[in-house]
């Protein structure tokens, strides 16, 4: 056997300096969480160490930290290091606004104070949100006309409006109407230094900030009169001068949509809460179209413009008339001919108008923001309308379908949406080459591999196990369209790129990735139980069995309350929550009640009281202590059979030759049961049960893999050992 090759001066450099980096690192994080107060944890410093040599080396890097790691000093020590010592921007990216506040308030400025005398200088953070997200100074000083009631009522909220509640500081919540808001919201103008959403307090209903508000592509950007005094404006240069800039998986998503500018030039990306980054940078890349947006369009033009709107008004009278009949539900073969057809008449109406609103060169009208926010509608919708008109070849990787939904007047709309089959191509092509990318989260190894993520963000490639998607959305043919807004506009990527270690890289070159499990400071089996309740019949159409329901009551009385009951439907939770008030002498709540905050709180300071809800409960809620002894799911959480993006993914992997329900539902359901269960165990004093009413998950084949992605609680199907744990647990509260 030849001997292995002796190491060459390069590999031992190598070695050394990544040697000095770790122990530099284990240094600086035991600084950081001194300063914090707190003490050692082993997989936050093997975290540490495994990100600064991702920083050091290119290789993106996927990091499982469970509950209780202490994640986000695990990757923002080693960040802020390599961003001071480097001059190469990070940006760090979070999910959720909570977390968001976390790192921007609590753990960034701690770990820049803490470093600030071991590094050459003091790091420079900065936020960065999306454009609307800031106050308008000119649309506040009357630079804008004032939406009129049909825009109020007929334009669905933008996602994440249900994170700006408005509720009181005491939790309680605030009955405005929708005028006292924006009053209230305009006096907060006069004193803010700021222009944040999150810093009104209470918060306003999206329709109040409207009024306050503008989108990048209704900014006037340069021609602005009050340019010097614009918050988003100011937000984004500060960005353009920090070390570490924090923004939101949205503002990621409107990246890899094809606006890169968004975002100022950076060379790490850190993408925290990382499972849910597909999710979001979907629900981004996802348009929808219906008459209301038409006229909202129309309107604007006519009102704003000036100008007729005949055409537009009789193609959105035409598209009603081939969409209202249609069923609900995915078209696989694209639009029908006739449905195709009256939504290109749309596109070729918008395109129209656009030329006829646009300002003549050295005209006054640049400064309209009346013009300026019907241009902004009509380009809107002619991008949209484009997308779905194309032809069905080059719209092989976009997933089309009509639905339909009551507005806020109870009427009901028809509307087409388009989604991309896959965000793996558009994650990689406009998020990840060409830096260097760190990916973590609590739940990112499903079954035990760290494959399924990799794929979605597309790290790896395997079309028989999940669809890439298109690396591009449709590129819109308005030769203006750049003008809209600032940041609107996208780049074209060029076929080689360099990371951050210097190395060069193409475009189809497969990326370097590792996946890390770091392991969680809890021990598991001794502080939780994980019941499947084996004997009941499998779940079927109703929302719930009365052996389920029997079920619940046997567990929840044993636990005297302290529950939180995750249901996969609106209907299940409503008939739980209802049969638990009958039965049992203990509250209950139920999500819906009132703002979720408020009813976290609730069940949080009330030992006995239960929580019962649906999705928004599976994820982010955080209640350690004895008020969360037993964590009831009630089925598999497998996605719907009729969700057209799941659905239209699983039938790609099927005709790749492979499973499709593996690689698409049961990863699905994976996700969530990995995060659902991981609401019962909180801290190191935590003790209970996670019950799953479901028996396939100890019956079916695919239960092994489902039970792998969830924390690895001790396992039972007896349940009268786990009302036996319950009643003690109870006893010694």
């Amino acid at each position: 056997m030849p001997e292995p090759d002796a190491p060459t001066s390069q590999d031992v450099d190598a070695g050394a300096r990544g040697a000095h980096a770790a122990a530099e690192v284990d240094e600086l994080l035991d600084l950081a969480v001194g300063a914090l107060g707190g003490g050692r944890r082993d997989g936050q410093h093997t975290m540490a160490q495994a990100v600064a040599d991702a920083l050091r080396t290119g290789e993106h890097l996927l990091v499982q930290a469970g509950t209780g790691t202490g994640k986000s000093l695990g990757y923002l020590v080693p960040a802020v290091r390599h961003a001071v010592q480097t001059d190469e921007r990070v940006v760090v990216s979070t999910a959720t606004l909570a977390l968001q506040r976390q790192v921007l308030t609590r753990d960034l400025p701690l770990v820049t104070t803490a470093l600030a005398s071991r590094l050459p200088r003091q790091a420079k953070i900065a936020l960065l949100k999306g454009w609307h997200n800031y106050l308008c100074v000119h649309k506040v000083a009357g630079g804008y006309p004032s939406d009129d009631q049909g825009t109020l009522f007929d334009v669905p909220e933008r996602p994440g409006a249900a994170e700006h509640p408005p509720v009181a500081e005491d939790g309680d919540s605030v009955r405005e109407s929708l005028g006292e808001q924006v009053v209230r919201a305009r006096e907060w103008a006069a004193e803010t230094s700021s222009g944040d959403r999150d810093d009104l307090v209470p918060g306003v209903t999206d329709r109040a900030w409207r009024q306050v508000s503008v989108t990048a592509m209704e900014c006037l950007g340069g021609v602005c009169p009050m340019l010097a005094e614009c918050f988003p404006e100011a937000a984004r240069a500060r960005s353009r001068e920090a070390d570490v800039v924090v923004t939101n998986h949205a503002m990621l998503g409107i990246a890899a949509a094809g606006s890169p500018g968004v975002l100022p030039e950076h060379q790490v990306l850190v993408v925290d809460e990382a499972h849910e980054l597909a999710d979001r940078v979907t629900a981004q890349a996802t348009a929808e179209l219906s008459l209301p947006t038409v006229e909202q369009a129309a309107r604007l033009a006519r009102r704003h413009g000036g100008v007729p709107t005949t055409d537009l008004d009789t193609a959105g009278q035409h598209l009603v008339s081939v969409i209202v009949p249609l069923p609900e539900g995915r078209f696989p073969r694209g639009l029908p001919q006739d449905v195709r057809l009256a939504v290109a008449a749309v596109r070729d109406a918008a395109r129209t108008l656009l030329t006829a609103l646009k300002p003549e060169s050295g005209s006054r009208d640049g400064g309209d923001g009346g013009r300026k926010m019907a241009m902004s509608a009509m380009l809107a919708l002619f991008e949209v309308a484009e997308r779905m008109a194309a032809d069905p070849e080059q719209n092989a990787s976009t997933v089309l379908w009509c639905a339909r939904g009551e507005d806020r007047r109870g009427m009901t709309t028809t509307r087409l949406h388009a989604a991309p089959l896959a965000v793996a191509g558009l994650v990689r092509t406009h998020l990840l080459t060409g830096r260097t990318a760190v990916l973590t989260s609590a739940t990112l190894a499903l079954g035990g591999s760290f494959d399924p993520a990799a794929r979605s963000v597309g790290l790896a490639v395997r079309p028989d196990a999940a669809p890439v998607g298109p690396t591009a959305l449709a590129a819109t043919s308005f030769p203006d369209a750049d003008a809209a807004g600032p940041g609107a506009g996208g780049t074209v990527s060029p076929a080689a790129t360099t990371t951050p270690a210097g190395r060069a890289v193409s475009r189809d070159e497969p990326p370097r990735w590792r996946g890390l499990d770091v392991g969680s400071p809890f021990d598991y089996p001794r502080q939780g139980i994980c019941y499947v309740a084996r004997r009941l019949p499998p779940p079927g159409r109703e929302p719930a069995t009365e052996a389920q329901l029997d079920e619940i009551a046997t567990l929840v009385e044993a636990a005297g309350g302290r529950t939180l009951g995750l249901f996969t439907s609106r209907r299940a939770a409503t008939v739980a929550a209802e049969a638990m008030r009958e039965r049992l002498d203990v509250p209950v709540l139920l999500q819906g009640d009132d703002q979720l905050p408020t009813l976290v709180a609730q069940f949080a300071a009330d030992e006995p009281t239960c929580l019962f809800g649906t999705l928004s409960l599976w994820q982010g809620v955080d209640v350690p202590g004895a008020a969360c002894r037993l964590v009831v799911i009630d089925r598999i959480p497998f996605p719907r059979p009729d969700d057209p993006v799941r659905s239209a993914r699983s039938d790609a992997v099927a005709a790749a030759g492979g499973n499709g329900f593996m690689s698409v539902s049961a990863t699905h359901a994976a996700l969530l049961l990995a995060q659902g269960a991981g609401r019962l165990v909180r801290s190191g004093e935590d003790r209970g049960v996670v019950a799953v009413l479901d028996p396939r998950l100890a019956t079916a084949r695919y239960g092994e893999y489902l039970q792998r992605s969830m924390p690895p609680l001790w396992r039972t199907t007896d349940r009268d050992v786990v009302v036996a744990a319950l009643r003690r647990l109870a006893g010694s509260d």
